[in-house]
C-alpha cells in the first residue's frame, strides 16, 4: 500500500488533486478542507499521507482502485475512525469534511450537532449518530474550540455558501476566491443567505 506521496501539485479540482512524482502522475481524492488549503499552490511541492481502496462491488467485476490523500498522518488516522459511523462511507466522509478536521473533532467531542449538521451530506440524523458513536474517541484530534475557530479557512456560513455555489455549478476553487473577495468587500455578512447573492453580483461585475 502507498502510504505517502511527495511531488508537485499539477492539478486541483473540487474533490481531487493531481500530483506529479517523476514520470508518474497520481490522482488523489481529497476532503474539502484540503482543497481549500491547497488553493494557489499549483506547481509547488506537496506531501500527502494516503490510503488506497477499491470502489465498487466485488461481485460486479468492475472494482476501481482509488487513492485518498490527507495533509497529515493524524488527519488520515482521524478519517479511519470517522468513517466507522454507520452509513458514513469514504465518499460521504470526504465530502463532509468541509472544515478542518480539528474543528470537526472538537464539535463531535462537545456534542455540537448543529455545526455537524451543516457539513455537506450530514444532516441532523447523521450528526446525532456521529456524536453518539464517536463522542469521547476523538480528543487526540480536537483542539480547543476557540483555537479551531481561528484556524478554520472558512467560517460555518462561508462553508454553507461554498457548498451552495458548488451545487449550482461553480468550481470549488473559483467559488472560494469569490467568497473571499465578497467577504472582504462586505465584512458584516454573517449568513450564507446574504453571502450567495452578493457573490453573484461580484462575479457579474455589478460591484467593483
Amino acid at each position: 500500500m502507498i502510504a505517502q506521496i511527495e511531488g508537485k501539485l499539477v492539478g486541483l479540482d473540487e474533490d481531487s488533486a493531481l500530483v506529479q512524482t517523476g514520470a508518474v502522475c497520481y490522482e488523489l481524492m481529497l476532503p474539502g478542507y484540503a482543497v481549500m488549503q491547497l488553493g494557489g499552490r499549483i506547481g509547488q511541492p506537496v506531501t500527502f499521507c494516503t490510503f488506497e481502496y477499491y470502489e465498487g462491488t466485488l461481485g460486479g467485476g468492475n472494482l476501481i482502485p482509488r487513492m485518498v490523500g490527507f495533509l497529515s498522518r493524524a488527519e488520515r488516522d482521524f478519517f479511519a475512525i470517522y468513517t466507522t459511523v454507520k452509513g458514513m462511507g469514504i465518499k460521504k466522509g470526504l465530502k463532509s469534511l468541509a472544515l478542518p478536521i480539528d474543528r470537526i473533532a472538537a464539535a463531535i467531542e462537545t456534542g455540537d450537532e448543529k455545526l455537524l449538521a451543516t457539513l455537506p451530506g450530514i444532516g441532523k440524523k447523521m450528526a446525532q449518530m456521529t456524536v453518539a458513536e464517536l463522542g469521547g474517541k476523538l480528543k487526540t484530534y480536537a483542539l480547543d474550540t476557540g483555537q479551531t475557530q481561528s484556524r478554520s479557512a472558512f467560517s460555518v456560513f462561508q462553508t454553507e455558501a461554498l457548498e451552495i455555489l458548488i451545487a449550482w455549478g461553480e468550481k470549488r476553487a473559483e467559488a472560494m476566491e469569490l467568497i473571499e473577495l465578497t467577504c472582504r468587500k462586505h465584512p458584516d455578512i454573517k449568513t450564507a443567505e446574504e453571502l450567495v447573492p452578493l457573490v453573484y453580483r461580484v462575479k457579474q461585475g455589478v460591484e467593483a
